[in-house]
């Protein structure tokens, strides 16, 4: 069996509307599609959802540079959180990585300013306030 894709799969608590649109604008993210809990043709079983969730977004697909990110609100505030891993996005320019790395900082927090590294002309990491971890480079040269 092989693999057609792997895609992160995001949850954000309650705030996927607030992230789709902060990705929009800080990434250039192109929606593919959005659902919310009511729009979906089954029903959601009984129970699952946090009171106040059934207008929450059950699945999204954003397009960022080319590679497709899937997310939810999940199914309450617990389901939000991100720890243990990191987005590594590469870029083609080193304006683009600073100009990425400045949106995307927005309310977060700087953990590595952009600069140069052994592996990168320009590398910088960051944890965006919803708080997801961000790796942004440009390589000289690419992996084979």
């Amino acid at each position: 069996m092989s693999v057609v894709s792997l895609s992160p799969y995001l949850f954000f608590g309650g705030r996927a509307e607030e992230a789709i649109e902060f990705y929009q604008s800080a990434l250039g993210a192109q929606l593919e599609m959005k659902m919310r809990f009511d729009e979906s043709p089954d029903p959601t079983p009984e129970g699952m959802l946090a009171p106040g969730y059934e207008k929450k977004i059950m699945h999204a697909s954003l397009n960022v540079e080319g590679q497709r990110i899937m997310l939810s609100d999940g199914c309450s505030e617990q389901d939000g959180g991100f720890s243990g891993f990191s987005l590594a996005l590469t870029v083609s320019t080193e304006e683009r990585v600073r100009e990425i790395f400045a949106a995307l900082s927005e309310g977060g927090m700087v953990q590595m300013p952009p600069g140069p590294t052994f592996w990168s002309p320009c590398y910088g990491m960051l944890k965006d306030q919803f708080g997801l971890h961000w790796m942004i480079m440009v390589l000289t040269d690419p992996p084979a």
